[in-house]
């Protein structure tokens, strides 16, 4: 690589930059309202890549000649460069690793190849046209069953000697021998291929950082579009050998995360690797169509489904096989224990005797996947698939799909409930959300007005998803990232003045956590909402946290700010009973006060007790009143709901109208009522998309078919749905506010309903099953056949 005050050759990094001076510039961050395209600091440079337009080829060389003559381009870094400071690769999040640059060989479509640093945004992407690569393509595998079959050339050699194959993991949940036996027993036998296609989070703004490295003070600051700040923080510290203490990682505002912006991604660590070794700030913002072929899928599992069942409808097992494709590198966030996320929840809310299930991870020339899409660990997927069966297992038998469901349920005496893949369900009423469900919609009157339309040849379905979620990793004892335990943290202070200021481990990206912990904070402690606030997303003053994804802010981060609460109040009692002159057991709380028992006129108010802690405090205690708390859950939470949709298909096109769509969850105690209804309503929002519009294909020659919006079809508000919105409370009884969690629960439960509406509205016709996205050409072509357009 190359800097600026030396002569423009593609010389190696060497020493990093560290010696390198800087001059002395002033560091100006607006702070909250900016979000990272916002950021530019003084002297920053910017970062291009250079991307691979093959899925599978050898790099036979790289020319920057003519990229380095461009006034303004200051350096260009490739993998050789990467190689001899020891950072060509880099770790995933899953405990595998991933090229931040290619020494010899491509594995994807628009994989980093070279990036090019210089003076203005412009300038690098005229180098990034500049530079030559001399590709020799090599024979693409995008099919992961091909992956698997013996004779499959390896993609991944650097796996070692003893690997060779394509096989990433086995994983696999239940009993086997009993649930084999249950289906051969079982007079019903239901087996369903579904397909979950690989789909994209698209927030707003992509990803993006800016790497300032200051040689004078040894620290390095990133600024950057994360989900998970300190896990980034960590993670950098472990590849590059800088101390932990030295790396500041700040998030400012995010537009949209989705699961998305929790892996470490090659543009990240070559802005931190520019501005080390140039010693200016180096910001690095990819485009849409970048973000759209290279980063953040999720999905993309091949699913066999076997479900067993009684004549009358008593279901008695389910067997479920799983072929997940995840690219060249398995850049998942799973949890270490379960590489398969939390799949095994895939008994949903049924009573089932007895399950097994198994997944295999299986290498392809597509990019990193396994990524989240609003989706707590698989769970999306697993959903799907046993509402999807257990809809066929009721029109085959001929019953009414709600009665089916109603008799198959874990009733609310069951609770707390052990599943047959191992999970200990902590509350639920589903029979009640469900109820619900049918009465806001008239299910009976829908059911009547599909017969009239039925006969008059019209096609309308009636669809049903009764979910349930499995949220807030995660318990230390079961769950970790790269080893690192998920708990999360928060520190209280309070000031003499009666004012709080709280520190969250949790990063937030547009889900109020500012409200909801304020919120949390003053039903604990009495102060007022607008005195409290809410910091987040800085690593040198936030407390360690595992971040925000999988619906586990709350669950995780949220109790850790009442227990921080509880500990602070604790304190506030033994201050208040000095003041009072008065026994701790003598004292009455209520938020906001300390009284004395039969005395209402003897008081302290909490503002009060705060000025004593720093001015009036009894001898032996510690002046001030701070608490901090590191949650660790004893058992994950159980959010769930149900959903009905009514669907009105035009034979003419084959376009799909979702007419109506209730949504009944069930998230426990609810902190904030209009928080929880904007996360459900975006949630549906995401859910509706992968059902009828969205999905990432690539063709024989791994080329991305969907690689912009022209492709790739995002619902808009024209697309989407009035949605009606109910709730049902079932607390979490071990949680200390008894919430669960909500954020991607929508997102869960809309795919299967929609679809189910759709087969519903067909499987007169004979459609047994439709794979999502349910797109107008599936749908006429299925018309078509049946002579009905």
């Amino acid at each position: 690589m190359t800097t600026e005050a030396e002569p423009r050759t593609s010389a190696a990094i060497g020493g990093m930059g560290h010696s390198v001076k800087r001059k002395e510039d002033p560091r100006f961050i607006r702070g909250r309202g900016e979000y990272i395209d916002d950021v530019n600091l003084p002297g920053q440079l910017w970062l291009d890549i250079v991307r691979s337009p093959y899925a599978h080829a050898t790099i036979k060389g790289i020319d920057a000649t003519e990229a380095l003559k461009i006034p303004g381009v200051l350096a260009v870094i490739t993998g050789a460069d990467l190689e001899k400071a020891g950072l060509a690769w880099m770790p995933t999040l899953a405990g595998d690793k991933q090229m931040v640059l290619p020494t010899d060989t491509v594995m994807y479509q628009a994989q980093e190849v070279a990036a090019i640093v210089a003076t203005t945004k412009y300038i690098a992407a005229d180098g990034v046209a500049a530079v030559v690569v001399d590709y020799e393509p090599l024979p693409v595998i995008v099919d992961p069953f091909k992956s698997l079959e013996p004779d499959a050339f390896v993609l991944r050699p650097d796996r070692g000697p003893d690997k060779q194959n394509n096989h990433i993991w086995h994983w696999e949940s239940g009993d086997r021998a009993a649930t084999d036996a249950d289906l051969a027993a079982a007079d019903v036998h239901i087996e369903q291929d579904i397909y979950i296609p690989r789909i994209h989070v698209a927030s707003i703004e992509t990803c993006g950082c800016v790497a300032d490295w200051d040689a004078v003070r040894g620290q390095l600051t990133l600024h950057m579009t994360s989900q998970a700040p300190h896990v980034i923080r960590t993670v950098l510290a472990l590849v590059s050998g800088l101390p932990e203490q030295n790396i500041r990682v700040k998030t400012h505002d995010i537009g949209g995360g989705f699961g998305g912006k929790v892996p470490v991604y090659p543009g990240y660590v070559l802005a931190v690797v520019a501005s080390l070794t140039v010693g200016k700030p180096v910001k690095w913002i990819e485009d849409r169509s970048e973000n759209l072929q290279a980063d953040s899928f999720a999905r993309d599992y091949h699913i066999h489904v076997e479900l067993g069942a009684t004549k009358d409808g008593k279901i008695t097992s389910l067997k479920a096989k799983t072929i997940a494709d995840h690219g060249y590198s398995d850049a998942a966030a799973d949890p270490s224990k379960y590489p398969a996320g939390l799949f095994n929840v895939i008994t949903g809310s049924y009573d089932f005797p007895n399950a097994f299930v198994e997944v295999d991870g299986v290498y392809t020339n597509k990019p990193p996947g396994g990524v989240a899409y609003r989706c707590s660990f698989r769970v999306t997927e697993a959903v799907h698939a046993v509402e999807r069966v257990v809809d066929i297992l009721a029109h085959q038998i001929g019953k009414d799909p709600a009665q089916l469901r109603m008799e198959n349920f874990i009733q609310p005496e069951q609770f707390p409930y052990k599943t047959p893949t191992g999970w200990s369900y902590d509350s639920g009423n589903y029979p009640a959300a469900l109820q619900k469900a049918m009465d806001m919609i008239d299910y009976a009157g829908l059911r009547v007005e599909q017969a009239e339309k039925r006969e008059r040849g019209e096609l309308m379905g009636i669809g049903i998803c009764s979910f349930t979620e499995i949220v807030g990793a995660g318990p230390s004892h079961d769950f970790d990232i790269i080893g690192l335990k998920m708990n999360d943290g928060c520190e209280i202070r309070v000031h003499p003045t009666g004012k709080v200021l709280a520190r969250i481990g949790s990063q937030t990206q547009g889900q109020g956590h500012e409200t909801t912990y304020a919120q949390i904070i003053a039903e604990e402690l009495g102060f007022p909402v607008g005195d409290i606030k809410i910091e987040y997303g800085d690593t040198d003053t936030a407390p360690y946290g595992l971040g925000t994804y999988g619906s586990r802010s709350t669950p995780t981060s949220g109790a850790s700010t009442s227990m921080a609460s509880r500990k602070i109040l604790a304190k506030a009692r033994k201050l208040a009973a000095h003041l009072l002159e008065a026994s701790e057991d003598d004292l009455e709380w209520e938020p906001g006060k300390f009284s004395v028992k039969g005395s209402p006129d003897r008081f302290k108010t909490i503002q009060e007790i705060a000025f004593a802690a720093y001015t009036n405090f009894p001898q032996g205690m510690e002046m001030g009143l701070e608490a901090v708390d590191y949650y660790d859950p004893p058992n994950l939470t159980f959010p769930f709901g149900s959903y009905i949709c009514v669907v009105d298909i035009d034979k003419g096109t084959g376009r799909v109208n979702v007419r109506r769509f209730v949504a009944i969850d069930d998230c426990g105690n609810i902190i904030n009522p209009m928080i929880v209804d904007g996360q459900i309503h975006g949630g549906l929002n995401m859910g509706l998309a992968p059902a009828l519009y969205e999905e990432i294909t690539y063709d024989e020659l791994g080329n991305n078919m969907a690689g912009t919006f022209m492709d790739y079809l995002i619902p808009t508000a024209v697309e989407s749905p009035a949605w009606e919105t109910g709730k049902t409370t079932t607390p979490s009884p071990h949680h200390p506010i008894g919430a669960k969690g909500v954020g991607e629960s929508a997102t869960v439960g809309a795919p299967p309903a929609i679809a189910n509406a759709v087969v519903d509205a067909l499987w007169h016709l004979g459609v047994r099953n439709i794979d999502i996205p349910i797109t107008p050409q599936k749908v006429w072509a299925i018309l078509h056949e049946k002579g009905l357009t």
